[in-house]
């Protein structure tokens, strides 16, 4: 895990599930392999079948455009609506 002072660029990925596809958009997001991986990870759902998932990635700073690696979109039969993706610097 990154010191105080390292900078660390946080990725969110947010995906609405198809209806009655929550649950196999959740297993298809915590089946998805990073290389290399984030420091840290992890899975929220939220009311309406969806998905989040944040990764933390040490560097980056102030550049939001840092190359990590990003979930891709799921498969279409498993979404209701395009992915969205943030990025954020600790500050």
């Amino acid at each position: 895990m990154p010191t105080e002072s390292t900078a660390t660029l946080t990725l969110m990925w947010e995906a609405k599930a198809a209806p009655g596809q929550g649950s196999a958009l959740l297993d298809w997001a915590r089946a998805q392999e990073l290389s290399p991986a984030p420091f840290r990870r992890e899975h929220f759902t939220a009311p309406g079948e969806r998905v989040l998932v944040i990764t933390w990635w040490e560097g980056g700073g102030d550049d939001h455009n840092a190359a990590v690696p990003e979930l891709p979109a799921p498969p279409p039969e498993l979404i209701a609506r395009p992915v969205h993706r943030w990025r954020f610097t600790r500050v």
